[in-house]
């Protein structure tokens, strides 16, 4: 069985809380009735949104966790954001992950000139200065990959709504629906 689920914003990307200091948080299972096994395929964190591939199938999950599938990223950034910032992104650039520096893989990342059609939600009011939308797209997850990223480029992360992966599309989704998938890959 295979699922594409609009994750919304204030979710963890799990079934069931194994951990006592998460114990408020909101988990999927509150939003869909998944079987046992089902999983999610890679992680969307807390304040991110957007496509959340489940599956029963571990290798279906290996396959789409490799840098063989892109992972597309819609990404609201505090500031209006520079050419140059975007090259950076481009080339790959050093983040740190668990506590040691890591570089980057380049990647595919542009200026999106119009807001993105995606599930509308507030941030912030625009007295607070400016912002910029940016599609970028990677081949690889390490923890808040793209948090990290556009902060390192001095351009902190407002919003991250996961658009695609590989194939498969947000498309017209809102936050907790749910679309049983065919394997396309």
């Amino acid at each position: 069985m295979h699922f594409k689920l609009y994750k919304p914003y204030g979710y963890l990307s799990q079934f069931v809380n194994n951990q006592n200091k998460r114990r408020n948080k909101k988990l999927l299972g509150s939003i869909i009735e998944a079987p046992d096994n089902l999983m999610a395929i890679g992680r969307l964190d807390e304040k991110s949104e957007g496509l959340l591939l489940l599956t029963t199938d571990g290798k279906m999950s290996d396959y789409i966790r490799s840098s063989k599938i892109e992972k597309e990223y819609y990404v609201m950034v505090d500031g209006l954001i520079t050419t140059e910032a975007i090259e950076k992104l481009k080339k790959g650039l050093e983040i740190s992950i668990d506590g040691k520096p890591y570089l980057t893989k380049a990647c595919k990342a542009f200026l999106i000139e119009t807001a993105p059609k995606v599930h509308e939600r507030y941030v912030r009011d625009e007295k607070h200065g400016p912002t910029s939308w940016l599609s970028i797209t990677l081949t690889e997850g390490k923890f808040r990959q793209v948090r990290k990223m556009t902060a390192a480029i001095g351009f902190p992360t407002l919003r991250l709504v996961r658009v695609r992966i590989g194939n498969y599309n947000i498309d017209e989704m809102q936050p907790g629906d749910i679309k049983k998938i065919e394997p396309t890959l």
